[in-house]
């Protein structure tokens, strides 16, 4: 009898132990634990921790609870300004309510992440390059609520959509690039022209002060020589006004035929003045006829020279 009751408290004993190790169920923190009995939904869903169910009965599924971030593959499509691109994003969503991603979707991850590209795709039909270039913050908000609204219903929000990259043909680059130096030309021209203006205006200026005070003309040509000078250089190129030149060929003259009729006074006897030499040639009366111009050949008498 004895032995009988031993042998029954054993066999009892490993009964309870292979029940309680058949239901005993650990929860982690992150995750909720959805229990199915004889297919039908319990209507507790376990939090984190040790829980027990009913063994061969119960069936329960754990459920992250943490955010997930899924890649979403680079989808080509053509834009509203008729542009190929493939554009690529990244979607960060999570389980708020574990029953409803258990029951209401056979696989929530794999629908998130068919709801993104299919969104993406509507997104870049409706969207001009521009946009996806350089105003990527609307277009995130836009796939975010375009995602948002089908999977609050499985029991999935989405934290944030964002476009990762975009790529463009490379014939689409090269137009671009082609239309960004063309731009840069265009305000480098116009910072030029702007500048030529200014300048014109500020030496008409300075012209009209010089002209005023010719003197000025000379100490300005003094302060071009002094900062070309200053350049050490082996040539120094100085420009000379040619009327200077004419005015001392012209004073050079009128010198020669005061003498000449100095001479024939003294000497008591008339006789006509000299004709002036040949002046010179300079680089200005270059290609000029040989003989001098009638106002020098016969000059007037030293009486009526000024």
């Amino acid at each position: 009898m004895v032995e009988e009751l031993v042998t029954a408290g054993v066999a009892l004993a490993c009964t309870g132990t292979v029940y309680l190790m058949a239901a005993a169920r650990v929860v982690k923190q992150y995750e909720r634990g959805v229990v199915l009995r004889l297919g039908r939904l319990a209507s507790e869903v376990r939090g984190p921790g040790f829980t027990m169910i009913v063994p061969i009965i119960d069936r329960m599924r754990k459920v992250n609870m943490q955010i997930v971030t899924m890649p979403v593959p680079a989808q080509e499509g053509i834009t509203r300004d008729n542009v190929t691109v493939r554009v690529d994003a990244v979607v960060y969503f999570k389980v708020v309510d574990a029953a409803d991603a258990v029951i209401r979707v056979e696989d929530y991850r794999f629908a998130v992440s068919q709801m993104a590209q299919t969104s993406l795709r509507s997104i870049i039909g409706k969207s001009e390059l521009d946009d996806l270039l350089s105003n990527r913050e609307k277009l995130n908000q836009g796939l975010e609520l375009m995602m948002d609204s089908p999977a609050i219903g499985w029991g999935v929000t989405v934290d944030r959509v964002e476009i990762k990259d975009v790529s463009l043909p490379e014939t689409m680059k090269r137009s671009m690039a082609r239309q960004a130096e063309a731009t840069r030309d265009r305000r480098a021209r116009v910072i030029n022209a702007d500048a030529e203006l200014q300048a014109s205006r500020k030496l008409a200026e300075a012209a009209e002060a010089m002209s005023d005070q010719p003197a000025a003309l000379q100490l300005r040509l003094l302060q071009t020589v002094v900062a070309v000078a200053a350049e050490k250089n082996s040539t120094l190129v100085l420009p000379f006004p040619v009327e200077l030149l004419r005015f001392l060929e012209r004073s050079g003259l009128q010198a020669q035929a005061q003498t000449a009729a100095a001479e024939a006074e003294r000497d008591g006897v008339q006789r006509p003045a000299p004709k002036a030499p040949r002046a010179p040639r300079t680089s200005v009366e270059h290609g000029a006829e040989d003989s001098l111009p009638p106002e020098l050949a016969d000059l007037p008498p030293v009486e009526d020279l000024p």
